[in-house]
């Protein structure tokens, strides 16, 4: 798939803000019966700011995609009108600023100063032009690093702050951002929102922008419109989401034994000398939830792999205690070093990115997959399948694949392949990414669930909600880095 940072701009049609127009538009991807869009009817007129809501899976990405003219999977069909600027919107990629949900799409440069300049340098800009372009986009977004700093060695929040850098760079006629802060901590968010906030001061700039916390982004938005599947609902000016929490009666966590220990557990990539995540203890235990925050960068992800089991830590040790390893042969006390079908029915793992852990072609199997590995009757495994897929409200695509869902819904999908082999510990990073205020409460309902039967939950999260209502125990990773491993060349992007 072509995305706008791969197109040349030197197609840039006229300068300034762009207008789009969609009338009866209708999209209904390849291999897929049901339409991900119909009806939808939108007017965004030059410089606006518009909100775009909707239930996970409604088809907000689709809208995105679409607009920025990257429907080009064959089998696609696409009904109605949209244009940008009066045109296909193939003809205005050049004018086009994107930020899709996954950060990692986009990246194509090795070091972050490059991966910036590119949309430029395809623009023919001078050296003298970009380079200072360059450094001003990445103050804006409070990237924490240098030009030079390899993009391979960012965290799932910086990759998203520095792919909205590009695309602010290029000062697009229309902006695109896809739940641009849903990965980031409530610092970098308010950064994000900021940095959106600026660039497009002058009006010189359209923005669509599609997330799931609306609250935040009302005070810099003109307008408010909610995907549904008749079309688009337009919100008034006094329009407020339902707070997520509202309503929500989770059952009470017990006191269970320490399942998993981890002591001065650190990592170092092979090559660095910055650690990844310094060392650092944990204590996980039965029957409650653990929360693991912190800004961007500090190793969460990386912790999560360490008590996961997937990854050896390079200094200190994560033991599991004697009740999680029972019947286990290898490695007894070291989870890294359990064979997989022991792993997969002790621990339950979510990624940060849900595609990487999808390893069939529907979601029926993906979902019976995890029971089969680690013994259980084909009937017994389809059966747990079946239940997920209600729960979860996966079932209408129970004869998908996986890579077809939307960014929440893959979330969802890869919570419930955790689930499927009812393990004792269950290690969530973003569990609750993408989600709309239904999904996000029976997701937490899920977990809270998981927690009473005297599972221990770990959780890796940005998200305020899910630490207020669910955690027992709360592990905040600090920020570790120094003013010149944050900046190559010494100075603090935020302080320019």
């Amino acid at each position: 798939m072509t995305t706008p940072r791969e197109a040349s701009p030197r197609a840039t049609a006229a300068a300034g803000p762009a207008r789009l127009v969609a009338r009866g538009l209708g999209v209904r991807h390849a291999s897929r019966r049901a339409w991900a869009l119909t009806d939808v009817d939108l007017v965004v007129e030059p410089g606006e700011r518009v909100l775009v809501t909707g239930a996970s899976g409604a088809g907000k990405s689709t809208l995105l995609a679409a607009v920025a003219g990257i429907l080009e999977a064959e089998g696609t069909e696409v009904v109605g009108e949209l244009t940008v600027d009066g045109a296909d919107p193939r003809a205005a990629r050049g004018r086009l600023g994107m930020l899709a949900q996954d950060p990692d799409s986009q990246l194509v440069m090795t070091r972050a100063g490059d991966d910036v300049a590119f949309g430029l340098e395809n623009a023919g800009l001078p050296p003298e032009v970009i380079w200072p372009r360059v450094d001003e986009s990445l103050a804006a977004v409070g990237f924490p690093y240098g030009r030079d700093h390899p993009t391979q060695a960012l965290s799932g929040g910086e990759k998203q702050r520095l792919v909205l850098s590009g695309a602010l760079a290029r000062r697009p006629g229309l902006l695109l951002l896809d739940e641009p802060t849903a990965q980031l901590d409530g610092a970098g968010a308010a950064l994000v929102r900021g940095a959106v906030e600026r660039a497009t001061a002058d009006r010189r700039t359209t923005v669509l922008v599609v997330d799931h916390d609306a609250e935040p982004w009302l005070p810099l938005v003109d307008r408010v419109v909610e995907v549904t599947p008749g079309g688009l609902t337009e919100h008034g000016p006094g329009w407020h989401p339902v707070a997520r929490t509202t309503g929500l009666l989770l059952p009470p966590a017990p006191d269970g034994p320490v399942l998993l220990t981890a002591e001065a557990a650190g990592f170092t990539y092979r090559g660095t000398t910055t650690p990844a995540l310094p060392p650092v203890d944990a204590v996980v235990r039965g029957g409650r939830a653990l929360a693991v925050t912190g800004s961007n960068g500090t190793g969460k992800s990386t912790l999560a792999l360490l008590l996961a089991g997937l990854r050896a830590p390079t200094t200190g040790r994560v033991t599991a205690a004697a009740e999680l390893a029972a019947g286990v042969r290898k490695g007894r006390d070291e989870p890294h070093r359990w064979a997989a079908r022991d792993l997969v029915s002790r621990i339950g793992t979510v990624f940060q990115h849900p595609e990487q852990q999808f390893l069939t072609g529907r979601l029926r199997d993906e979902l019976a997959l995890g029971p089969l590995r680690s013994g259980e009757h084909a009937d017994a495994a389809r059966a747990t399948a079946e239940e997920l897929l209600e729960r979860l409200g996966l079932s209408a695509f129970a004869e998908a694949n996986p890579f077809t869902l939307s960014g929440g819904q893959q979330r969802r999908l890869s919570v419930a392949t955790a689930l499927a082999t009812s393990p004792r510990v269950l290690v969530l990073d973003e569990p609750t990414f993408g989600q709309d205020a239904a999904t996000w409460r029976e997701l937490v309902t899920l977990l809270a669930e998981q927690r009473a039967r005297g599972c221990a939950v770990v959780a890796v999260t940005h998200d305020r909600d899910v630490v207020e209502v669910l955690a027992d125990d709360r592990l905040s990773l600090s920020e570790r880095r120094t003013s010149e491993e944050r900046n190559e060349r010494g100075v603090e992007p935020w302080a320019r």
